[in-house]
């Protein structure tokens, strides 16, 4: 299993120590985890990731001593955090054992490893209501991710195919994240990815968490990768769209103009700095904007 997931093609894969390993076993999967985070990174997984068991289980430490060794490691996922000194914890472990991957310590060659990332999850009405604490809990911390079956099991609640259940709790985090400055804000599991009905609720929980502020969802299966990179990432008509109004507003700016339309709408400086950030996403995930760019060369502003 673990070698089979270096095939992958994804941003982000995390290795479990928590619920998919039982008690007995933890030790082991310790240690394999470890030896195989030790191999050379595999080409299309851009960041490897391991959730450990929570501070409150007790044996968080143990899951920390081991993979923090490994020299591949990049990110650790601390599930069930209910306030800022479950991520206290963490971060005090990390920078006694790994100081130099500290964010604060500038890397002194590009061999250096970068600094270790932590991502919360929040399960539970008591995490949810001390987010602001949370999110400044530590240095290392990089973004949110939303746990919605232990946060249903937790307020008594059930999951309907509608989400709305969780509406207040995902915007909270989504909010959270973007207040803090936290790049990645992560959304709910789709427990559904067999057969077409499964692939379609996927699709449209993809796009409602990104309607939402969301820029990523866990995933439980490969069959599920292509379709939430294809959600999250612009749509041709957004990046066209957001290339015209970053040439159109560079012409008005040269003419003075601080604000002009397009297609018969007003451009002003927040859709101008929605559009460079679409052009930014679409730059990261690979698009040729170089090439939209000379198609659309002579968009004027109106």
């Amino acid at each position: 299993m673990l070698e089979k997931s270096r095939g992958l093609n994804v941003d982000c894969i995390a290795y479990d120590l928590e619920d998919s390993v039982t008690p007995s076993k933890k030790p082991e999967a310790r240690k394999a985890l470890a030896k195989f985070l030790n191999q050379p990174r595999a080409t299309g997984i851009r960041e490897n990731a391991v959730r450990i068991n929570a501070v409150e289980s007790g044996i968080a430490l143990d899951d920390l001593s081991e993979v923090l060794k490994a020299p591949n490691l990049d990110t650790i996922v601390v599930p069930k955090v209910n306030s800022a000194s479950d991520l206290h914890f963490v971060t005090d472990v990390i920078r006694h054992t790994l100081p130099s991957r500290h964010p604060t310590v500038p890397s002194s060659s590009s061999s250096d490893a970068p600094a270790i990332n932590i991502l919360a999850l929040i399960e539970s009405a008591k995490g949810l209501s001390d987010l602001s604490s949370i999110c400044k809990a530590s240095p290392y911390l990089s973004g949110l991710i939303f746990a919605a079956e232990d946060f249903a099991l937790d307020l008594s609640i059930t999951r309907t195919p509608s989400l709305s259940e969780f509406l207040y709790a995902r915007s909270a985090i989504a909010t959270a994240c973007r207040a803090h400055n936290l790049p990645s804000t992560i959304d709910l599991v789709c427990t559904s990815y067999k057969g077409d009905a499964g692939q379609r609720t996927l699709e449209e929980e993809c796009l409602g968490g990104k309607g939402l502020g969301f820029n990523g969802k866990q995933l439980i299966h490969p069959s599920q990768v292509e379709i939430a990179q294809r959600a999250f990432a612009p749509s041709d008509d957004e990046i066209t769209w957001a290339v015209r109004v970053v040439i159109g507003d560079e012409k008005a700016d040269r003419q003075g103009r601080g604000a002009w339309t397009l297609d018969g709408r007003m451009i002003d400086a927040p859709v101008v700095g929605k559009a460079k950030s679409i052009v930014s996403k679409a730059e990261a995930c690979g698009y040729d904007v170089s090439a939209a760019r000379e198609k659309w060369k002579d968009q004027e502003p109106e």
